[in-house]
């Protein structure tokens, strides 16, 4: 899986369809990706509870399918589809097909 936490996407389909948010968790055994602000829901808890010692409703996002996301290119600020390139010295990079642009290094130069 090339999204990791912490990067940029943008929902391409289901209800939040064009939202942009930062990406909270990863699961890739089941391919899985949780997004800021996105697929939000209500959960009960009771009181007692460690993050909700009142009780209540507390806001939780659940995760949604990484193939319902797309990474944001750095150049032209839209989502696109990303592969995997190998330097002349070794090294691995995600990159951006929609530009060509580096997202980020994956693996660093060869000895």
């Amino acid at each position: 899986m090339k999204i990791k936490k912490g990067d940029t996407v943008e929902i391409i389909s289901g209800t939040s369809k064009g939202t942009r948010g930062a990406v909270l968790a990863v699961d890739p055994g089941k391919g899985n990706v949780t997004v800021e602000g996105v697929n939000r829901v209500y959960k009960h808890v009771r009181r007692g509870h460690p993050k909700s010692p009142q009780g209540g409703r507390l806001h939780v996002e659940l995760p949604i399918d990484a193939s319902n996301v797309q990474l944001i290119c750095p150049e032209t600020d839209k989502p696109t589809r990303v592969g995997v390139r190998t330097a002349d010295d070794g090294s691995r990079e995600l990159f951006a097909r929609r530009s060509g642009a580096a997202i980020r290094q994956l693996a660093p130069a060869r000895k």
